[in-house]
C-alpha cells in the first residue's frame, strides 16, 4: 500500500473472470454505512481511458435500496443530502478495497476525478435509473511501467494528537516544500506539461521547471468553480441537494 501510485499504462492481458469477482468481492467487503452502491464494468481497451482493459465506475445507488424499502411498505425520509453523504462514504470505500485487491494480484489502477461531472454522459452509456449518481471511475490492469509513488505531506501535518495544532508559517512552509521538492525531483509536471494556465489577473512567475504541487493545486481551486455542475449533475440523477436541502419528490 506504501508503494501505491497511479497506472496510466498498461498491458494488453486481461484479467480472467476469476480475478476480475475476486476483486469485485473485495470491494463489497469494505464498511458500509448502507451498501448504497452499485459497480459498473466496461472490459473495452479500444473505448477505456487509458486503453485499460478493465474500467469500474462505482456508483451511489439509492435507488435499489428504496426498491427493497418498498418491499417492505415504508418510503424514504432520509433528505437526499444524507444519503449522498453516506453513498459517498459507501463508494469511496468500497473503490478502495478494489484498489487494494487489484494491487494484491499484481494489477495497477487510475481513479478518474472527473466522473461526477460528467454523470449524464455514463448515465446514457448505461441506461441507469433515477437515484443513481456515478461517483468515479477507476481503470485498472497489468502495469506497463512503474513509475516512483508520488510525495505526500510529512506525518507531523496530517496526524495530531489530542488536539488540532496552529501551525506556524515555518510549519506550513515545511509541509509545502516536501511535496513540491519530491514532484520537482520526479520531474511530474515538466514531463507531463500539467502546468495549469493563469485566468485572473496575476502575473506568472512560474514555469515548467519550478511549476510544482502545491502551486497546480492552489490554482485549482483558486480559479475553477465546481459546485454548480456537480449539483446539476446530482439533479439529473434524481438527487436533489440545496442550500436549503428538502427532499422533493422524483
Amino acid at each position: 500500500m506504501l508503494n501505491r501510485k497511479s497506472i496510466r499504462r498498461y498491458t494488453g492481458k486481461m484479467p480472467s473472470r476469476e480475478i476480475i469477482t475476486t476483486i469485485v468481492r473485495a470491494g463489497q467487503q469494505a464498511p458500509f454505512a448502507s451498501q448504497l452502491t452499485s459497480l459498473l464494468l466496461r472490459r473495452d481497451p479500444e473505448r477505456n481511458k487509458f486503453n485499460a482493459p478493465l474500467l469500474f465506475t462505482v456508483c451511489i445507488d439509492a435507488h435499489k435500496w428504496e426498491l427493497i424499502m418498498e418491499q417492505r411498505n415504508w418510503q424514504m425520509m432520509g433528505d437526499d443530502s444524507q444519503l449522498v453523504l453516506l453513498g459517498m462514504q459507501d463508494a469511496s470505500l468500497m473503490a478502495e478495497n478494489i484498489v487494494i485487491a487489484g494491487e494484491s494480484l499484481g494489477m495497477g489502477s487510475c481513479f478518474l476525478g472527473n466522473t461526477p461531472y460528467i454523470a449524464e454522459e455514463i448515465v446514457a452509456e448505461y441506461n441507469l435509473p433515477a437515484r443513481v449518481f456515478p461517483m468515479v471511475q477507476l481503470t485498472m490492469g497489468y502495469p506497463a511501467e512503474d513509475p516512483p509513488a508520488r510525495p505526500r505531506y510529512p506525518l507531523e501535518f496530517v496526524l495530531f494528537e489530542g488536539s488540532y495544532p496552529e501551525f506556524s508559517v515555518s510549519e506550513i512552509q515545511a509541509a509545502m516544500a516536501q511535496m513540491d521538492e519530491g514532484y520537482l525531483a520526479q520531474d511530474y509536471y515538466r514531463l507531463n506539461k500539467a502546468m495549469i494556465p493563469l485566468k485572473i489577473d496575476r502575473q506568472e512567475t512560474f514555469t515548467l521547471e519550478n511549476y510544482s504541487w502545491t502551486e497546480h493545486i492552489c490554482r485549482k481551486w483558486g480559479q475553477w468553480s465546481f459546485e454548480e455542475n456537480f449539483l446539476d449533475q446530482l439533479q439529473k440523477c434524481g438527487f436533489h441537494i440545496s442550500l436549503n436541502s428538502t427532499r422533493q419528490s422524483v
